[in-house]
């Protein structure tokens, strides 16, 4: 029985990517064929390809509600997509059926942010927090089938989206009120889903903050892309390649794969970030100094200036790195302090004994292997002088492995006399 129904769940989920896909290559023809622009026609097939995949990957493998809530998001936003491109054709070139793709469109928009609104509250299992937060999702989804409701039996918002045709479904006057109201709801879901997601941030574990965190690192990187864009130029570009990059956060966190990477990640970016921002205004205040106030050329004062950026990019990029660490990436922090002091106690020339027994608790601390093991190869003992080959090999190795992404079974670290195996977790 659960084998037949995770093989119904599998063929449902690549049933909607399928039809997603469909749609999309639909409407990209129909584009390109009747003249629209680049921009319109691919804007938001990046953006749909991304949440439909992972939402068919996550729930033909897990069922989590998450899964189905991307596919159904991405399956609605394709249809969107067709319908918008087919019908806005211009009268000489008008489609049989544009209408009724006009009014498709107009009675799905409602649903697609109602969908998408509501991943902040279920991320990362497919639930609320508690029961407590459940009517936020009937708000939503009675929100949701209002705007639809409206727009399909009066002309909200048809004539605005398409004057060139006529809406082929008028039953009542246009419901603007009753729409414009479960408009204003959407945003705020989203909000009280934001405020979820903190809340169930500082009550969870070690295991779903790390997920947390790849979905709120994803969204703030997307978020701060398209708006910075957006006050400079035309965000749409921009949109394109970051917003994708929340479904697939979402399914990295969900299948935990390299979960624990993210601190790495989010340290990299905010360390980069600040460097880069220094930098710029250390360059552009220099350029402004030699030609304004010393009357320098500025051919020379371009150059000058770059070399003293690049010179200090290394230095620079070294402190703001532990600074950052220190606050965002205290497991490396804390590894680097211990392989730190590690180093300067061989220094002192311990006994080769006392070594094996101080490295094991170095490497339990800074790589936290489920296994250790240190044997000593067969010859003569090796001097027990400060700075010895052996002890800065030693050293050296776990200073530079203990981050390593590409050991699967074993770290293996080989000296003069000693090797350690850490069977990794």
């Amino acid at each position: 029985m659960a084998q037949r129904q995770q093989g119904r769940r599998s063929w449902l989920a690549w049933t909607l990517l399928g039809l997603t896909v469909v749609l999309l290559a639909f409407s990209v023809a129909v584009g390109l064929t009747g003249g629209e622009p680049w921009p319109k026609v691919i804007g938001f097939v990046p953006v749909t390809i991304a949440f439909a995949l992972v939402g068919a990957l996550v729930a033909a493998r897990t069922g989590n509600r998450l899964g189905w809530l991307f596919l159904a998001g991405a399956t609605v936003m394709a249809v969107s997509v067709a319908a918008d491109i087919y019908a806005a054709r211009a009268v000489t070139a008008e489609l049989p059926g544009a209408a009724w793709a006009g009014w498709t469109l107009t009675v799905v928009l409602g649903a697609s942010g109602t969908l998408f609104f509501l991943i902040p509250l279920l991320f990362p299992d497919g639930r609320p927090p508690s029961p407590r937060w459940r009517p936020v999702v009937g708000v939503a989804v009675a929100a949701g089938l209002v705007e639809a409701v409206s727009s399909a039996i009066s002309n909200v918002n048809f004539s605005s989206n398409f004057p060139h045709l006529r809406d082929p479904i008028v039953l009542v006057a246009p419901l603007r009120s009753a729409y414009g109201l479960a408009t204003s709801i959407g945003p705020l879901v989203f909000m009280v889903g934001a405020a979820a997601m903190i809340l169930r941030f500082r009550r969870s574990g070690d295991e779903q903050r790390q997920q947390l965190k790849w979905f709120m690192y994803a969204s703030a990187v997307a978020a701060v892309v398209v708006f910075v864009a957006g006050v400079a130029s035309n965000p749409l570009p921009e949109f394109e390649i970051t917003v994708p990059l929340i479904p697939v956060a979402v399914g990295v966190a969900i299948f935990k794969y390299r979960l624990y990477d993210i601190d790495r990640i989010i340290s990299r970016t905010l360390a980069y970030a600040i460097v880069t921002g220094l930098l710029v205004g250390l360059y552009a205040g220099l350029v402004l100094l030699a030609t304004g106030v010393l009357s320098i050329t500025s051919p020379v004062a371009v150059a000058a200036s770059t070399l003293v950026a690049a010179a200090l990019f290394s230095p620079l990029r070294r402190r703001v790195q532990r600074a950052v660490d220190r606050r965002f990436n205290r497991v490396r922090y804390d590894a680097d302090q211990t392989v730190a002091a590690f180093a300067a106690r061989l220094q002192e020339g311990a006994d080769l004994d006392a070594v094996r027994s101080d490295l094991l608790t170095v490497v339990n601390t800074a790589v936290e292997p489920a296994h250790i093991s240190v044997w000593t190869a067969s010859g003569p003992r090796l001097p027990q002088r400060a700075g010895s080959p052996v002890t800065d090999e030693i050293a050296r190795h776990v200073n530079r492995n203990r981050y390593r992404q590409d050991v699967d079974d074993a770290v293996l670290v080989r000296g003069a006399a000693n090797a350690l195996r850490c069977q990794r977790r």
